[in-house]
C-alpha cells in the first residue's frame, strides 16, 4: 500500500497569525450523567475534577474529567439523553487516550470484565485498543511503542514519516519510527511489543 503525500508534512511551526500552545479541553455532546461516570471514571480512570450546569444550556450538566496528564475531557450530560456519533465532516471520529505499557493487559481485561468490546491493532508508530463509551463513541487506547520525551513527539512523527515516504510505504511503520529516533539521538529499543494484524479500527 503506497501512500504519497499531497501537504507538507513538518514539525516546524507554520508561519501563521496564531500558534497555540497545547490543548485545553475537548467537550463531547455525552449521553445521562450516570453511563459517562461509570465509563470514564469507573473503569477509564479519570477523575471527575469539576461539575456544574452548561452555561449555556443550564438544563444540562458540564463533567470534567482529567485524562491522566490535567488535560481535561468535558461531556455535556442530561437524563434520557442517547446521542449517537454522527462521523460526517465536522464531526468527532473518535477519542484517543494514552495508557501505560504495562498495564496493557490488565486493561484488556478490564474492558472485557464490564462488557465492553474491543479490537487490538498495531498502528505502527504504536499499538491500539479500540472500544466504545455508551454512546458509541469510538474510543481508542494507545500505547507508545517507543519511550520519548512527549514534546518531540511531533518531531519523531514527522521525521517517521519523511522515512516512510522515502522507503514507498504506505503507512509509518517500526522501521521508520526506529530510523527516526535513531537519527534523532533517541533510544530506538521498543518498550512494548505486541502482537496484532494492522487492521482498520471498529
Amino acid at each position: 500500500m503506497e501512500h504519497t503525500p499531497e501537504h507538507d508534512v513538518t514539525a516546524e511551526k507554520p508561519d501563521s497569525p496564531v500558534h497555540t500552545i497545547g490543548t485545553d479541553h475537548m467537550t463531547v455532546m455525552g449521553g445521562d450523567a450516570a453511563s459517562t461516570l461509570a465509563f470514564y471514571r469507573d473503569l477509564l480512570g479519570m477523575p471527575l475534577v469539576l461539575e456544574q450546569p452548561n452555561l449555556d444550556a443550564p438544563e444540562l450538566t458540564h463533567l470534567f474529567f482529567d485524562t491522566g496528564d490535567g488535560r481535561i475531557l468535558t461531556f455535556f450530560v442530561g437524563e434520557n439523553r442517547s446521542p449517537r456519533p454522527y462521523r460526517g465532516a465536522g464531526n468527532v471520529h473518535h477519542l484517543a487516550f494514552s495508557i501505560a505499557p504495562e498495564e496493557f493487559d490488565d486493561t484488556k481485561n478490564a474492558l472485557r470484565a464490564a462488557d465492553y468490546g474491543f479490537n487490538e491493532f498495531d498502528r505502527g508508530a504504536f499499538h491500539s485498543l479500540y472500544t466504545q463509551d455508551p454512546t458509541g463513541l469510538v474510543i481508542e487506547l494507545v500505547v507508545e511503542k517507543y519511550d520519548f520525551p512527549p514534546e518531540r513527539r511531533g518531531e519523531v512523527l514527522a521525521l517517521a514519516h519523511e522515512k516512510r515516504v522515502e522507503d514507498g510505504s504506505g503507512f509509518v511503520d517500526d522501521e521508520h519510527m526506529q530510523a527516526a529516533l535513531e537519527e534523532l539521538g533517541l533510544d530506538s529499543e521498543p518498550r512494548f511489543e505486541g502482537d496484532a494484524p494492522t487492521g482498520t479500527g471498529v
